[in-house]
């Protein structure tokens, strides 16, 4: 039913779809390109497995693999507003309330 907090957040990350993600990403400015899908995958991959929201240090890392030494870099180029504002949106995360932003 994709209900969303009042900050735009989906309240039950099992809801997330990518037709979802594609329209959230269009009102908030963005055309997903391959790496957004790259770090929103291993995003909630991460979350159903672990049952909580990856911190950015986790999404630099993986980012790293495929751009070594560039993860935190790109990962704002990729979400210019960050990572909670913008990636855990995206990725149908709750909003987290505490942690390392990388």
């Amino acid at each position: 039913m994709n209900v969303q907090d009042e900050e735009g957040y989906l309240v039950d990350p099992a809801d997330w779809s990518e037709t979802w993600a594609e329209q959230i990403a269009a009102e908030l400015g963005i055309k997903l390109v391959d790496d957004h899908w790259f770090v929103i995958r291993f995003m909630r991959e991460q979350q159903i497995e672990h049952q909580v929201t990856p911190d950015a240090r986790h999404v630099i890392r993986h980012l790293d693999a495929r751009y070594p030494g560039l993860g935190r870099k790109r990962l704002f180029e990729l979400f210019p507003y960050g990572y909670v504002a913008q990636a855990c949106r995206l990725a149908g995360m709750k909003r987290p309330r505490a942690w390392s932003t990388g």
